[in-house]
């Protein structure tokens, strides 16, 4: 029986690549496939390698982590991604997750948490590092309603600068729908203009990978 985990690891910086490689190679039971720079490299590779872990970045030149994970998730259904990012915000790590990814660790964390999050998710489970699982709880006083998966689908669009009939079309809903989720959003996030929801996503990383320039 075979237990060698076999990993693939996808970072922009390779500083941070080669040192997490070098810290997975002590390891018996890890295979580490290979070091990408790009998620459009990793769509491609994760095909031909079919990894049974990806170690994600999210903020990458030509493909994003999130459009990636999505990407290889329709290829590759039982492929565990794990996001590897220096960002903590709720919203990040929601909408990872929203996306597929199995699980979420910040960048900062000891190099065995990462081992940790891999056997977790072969394990079948989610995997939030610590700082990620305080980062998802409320506030003190705060009670703001998380946005559903369609909803930063949908908010995702929107900041684009599509219109509702154009985000209708694209997800194959009508536009009443559309601007019911519309309406939902702005009240959760408390904003009132399309305008804000575009600088919303932008300060949230929600756009990096989508070709949308500013």
């Amino acid at each position: 029986m075979n237990n060698i985990v076999r990993v693939l690891i996808v970072d922009d910086h390779p500083m941070v690549a080669e040192g997490i490689q070098s810290i997975l190679e002590t390891y018996d039971d890890i295979e580490v496939l290979a070091c990408l720079n790009d998620g459009a490299e990793a769509v491609e590779q994760a095909a031909q390698l079919t990894p049974d872990v990806i170690l994600m970045d999210l903020n990458m030149p030509r493909l994003g982590g999130l459009s990636a994970t999505e990407m290889i998730l329709e290829r590759l259904p039982g492929t565990r991604i794990v996001i590897l990012s220096m960002h903590d915000s709720p919203e990040y790590i929601s909408t990872a997750l929203s996306h597929g990814a199995k699980g979420y660790i910040l960048k900062d964390v000891q190099t065995e948490e990462i081992k940790q999050a891999i056997d977790a998710v072969m394990r079948g489970e989610c995997y939030l590092c610590t700082g990620a699982k305080g980062s998802l709880q409320p506030k003190d006083g705060e009670t703001r309603e998380a946005l559903t998966g369609r909803e930063q689908t949908i908010l995702l669009e929107l900041a684009q600068g599509k219109s509702n009939r154009e985000v209708a079309e694209t997800l194959d809903i009508s536009v009443r729908t559309v601007e019911t989720h519309r309406k939902n959003i702005k009240r959760k996030l408390g904003i009132s203009s399309t305008a804000g929801l575009t600088r919303y996503a932008l300060e949230h990383g929600m756009l990096q990978g989508t070709g949308h320039e500013f």
